[in-house]
């Protein structure tokens, strides 16, 4: 992934934001963060991103598959200060969505996300996002 837009490290154009308490237990040997626990943090954005938006309610039968996560890691991350994950819609398709990500600690930018999913349903083919989803508060950025 190249590096992102510079508008796309403004927290300000992020509707939604959490924080995340790193665990000691997701150190690697160079006590920092690793990347298998910063994936799950922004796992954990998502799902809190969707609850707040409305996203569950509008699912229903439908599904959302992740099929790429690219994680551009912009600075180290470190214990014990928690983490600020910002997330916006970025782009809703007829049977796909993208999330961005942003991360910051104590201020400073350490990572940059971009999730794509689609919409499936039961048998895991491919569907329209439900009616509703793009004005269920999900605000895309914009430039």
């Amino acid at each position: 992934m190249a590096k992102p837009d510079p508008d796309l490290l403004d927290p300000t154009r992020y509707p939604h934001s959490i924080p995340i308490a790193p665990r000691f237990a997701d150190l690697d040997p160079n006590r920092h963060i690793n990347n298998v626990a910063m994936a799950a943090y922004l796992e954990d954005a998502r799902v809190r991103f969707y609850d707040a938006i409305g996203i569950r309610h509008l699912l229903r039968d439908t599904n959302v598959m992740i099929v790429s996560l690219a994680i551009e890691y912009l600075g180290e991350a470190q214990y014990p200060a928690a983490l600020e994950v910002h997330s916006a819609i970025e782009r809703l398709g007829r049977t796909s969505l993208t999330l961005v990500h942003l991360l910051r600690q104590e201020g400073r930018l350490v990572a940059f996300a971009r999730c794509v999913m689609v919409a499936v349903d039961a048998e895991r083919q491919l569907v329209p996002v439900p009616e509703g989803l793009d004005e269920a508060r999900l605000r895309p950025l914009v430039a």
